[in-house]
């Protein structure tokens, strides 16, 4: 009741309402900020990762190479059907498929020309891709690839057919610097497919280059009639990769190499892990900073109610008393602060589309480049578990700068306090 009332005093008796308020809404923001900064992070490593896992291998296989009958070293898989059907038969392994990879040139008939990535894919392997059977936007329809126009067809990623100026059904010239070899070299091979397919996974470095072509297609293409230059195998529990390695060496055999998802993506996983704490350590000064204003709040209080701090005393109040008076006085502005702060910040990590849709709007667009953060669009992923620590650091915080100020109001003496009345 005490406590209550101190913190309602008008500002005729000091101001200390204003600095509640100050407090009140130091602390909300500073929390909501966090709770914010969190939900960012958090949306940013599962986007990010999830566009990895849902459009690429968990686990690549490779061959260390070997001699062919023609005296070439080549790093080709030669009984790719009974590797992959191996791979299928390990532990955790989901889904094994052979593949062709080649670089190309991309040519539109309208003039438009684009670098890009080709992987030769079986039909039904390529409908198990989850982030291109399942994308944020498509075009046409998969089950035409490897069907229409006598096979000769191709799914491309939403950036290769907006550089190409093409859609779907229309014709795409691929030419390979490895085409035919001819007494006088070897000429670039051209060749044109249909596109049945266009897809957006939300990665802009696989939307802009990736094209996907039917398996045998690509064998003919490249040269590569009778191989697969690798094994793509995905896995029931991708995060924990490592604990899949020994098992699938072992299903791979001698001379296999293993390339995971890890291995390609680690740098990218450790710079946003850094860059993590490095966030949450700001933002924890910044509660700091907002917590401090409690200080400021409890020292007018202390220094505007000592006379009735002296009649409280010398009415028989004791310093444990006194304490909890003044310490539930700042505790009251911390929990509310970050109650209201967990509110504002969760709502708005909630509707952060539309908010952050506002600010491209008024800012006249081009806020987000997907071409220099990967992804197409702001996430946001609301963890339980940040938000706890928000909170957790916020009442930390706000409890632990309360105490100094409160000691010193249960410490003061009646007799001084009284002096002057």
């Amino acid at each position: 009741m005490i406590a209550w009332r101190y913190l309602r005093a008008k500002r005729a008796e000091g101001g200390v309402s204003v600095m509640t308020w100050i407090s009140l809404i130091g602390i909300t923001l500073a929390v909501a900020a966090l709770i914010i900064t969190l939900a960012v992070r958090s949306g940013f490593r599962y986007e990010f990762v999830d566009t990895i896992l849902g459009a690429n291998a968990h686990v690549t296989v490779y061959s260390s190479g070997q001699t062919n009958d023609a005296g070439t070293f080549a790093q080709v898989i030669q009984d790719y059907d009974g590797l992959t059907a191996k791979m299928a038969d390990a532990p955790g392994v989901v889904r094994a498929a052979p593949l062709v990879k080649g670089q190309v040139m991309a040519a539109a008939p309208a003039g438009g020309n684009a670098a890009a990535e080709v992987f030769g894919i079986r039909a039904q392997d390529l409908s198990s891709v989850r982030r291109v059977a399942e994308p944020e936007k498509r075009l046409g329809d998969l089950a035409q690839f490897g069907v229409a126009n006598n096979g000769m067809t191709i799914a491309i990623g939403w950036g290769v057919a907006r550089s190409l100026g093409v859609s779907v059904g229309d014709k795409v010239k691929l030419i390979s610097p490895n085409g035919t070899k001819t007494a006088f070299g070897t000429s670039p091979r051209i060749v044109a497919f249909e596109v049945v397919y266009v897809f957006q996974v939300g990665r802009y470095d696989i939307d802009r280059t990736r094209v996907y072509m039917p398996f045998d297609k690509a064998q003919e293409y490249f040269n590569r009639e009778g191989v697969a230059d690798e094994i793509e195998v995905i896995l029931d529990d991708p995060e924990n990769v490592g604990t899949h390695e020994r098992d699938l060496l072992a299903a791979a055999g001698d001379g296999a190499l293993l390339w995971t998802w890890r291995d390609s993506s680690g740098a990218f996983l450790n710079a946003l892990k850094m860059e993590d704490n490095v966030m949450f350590l700001i933002l924890s000064v910044l509660v700091l900073i907002a917590s401090m204003n409690i200080v400021s709040g409890l020292i007018m209080l202390v220094k505007n109610k000592g006379r009735d701090i002296g009649i409280l005393r010398t009415m028989g109040l004791s310093e444990g008393s006194v304490l909890r008076v003044f310490f539930i006085c700042g505790a009251s502005i911390g929990v509310i602060g970050t109650i209201l702060g967990m509110i504002l910040g969760c709502l708005f990590a909630i509707y952060i589309d539309q908010i952050f849709g506002l600010v491209n709007w008024v800012a006249g667009g081009g806020v987000w480049d997907p071409s220099q953060r990967l992804i197409s669009k702001l996430p946001a992923r609301l963890e339980w578990g940040d938000v706890a620590s928000a909170i957790s650091l916020s009442l930390f915080l706000s409890f632990v700068v309360t105490i100094f100020p409160a000691r010193r109001a249960a410490r003061m003496n009646p007799v001084e306090a009284l002096r002057y009345e």
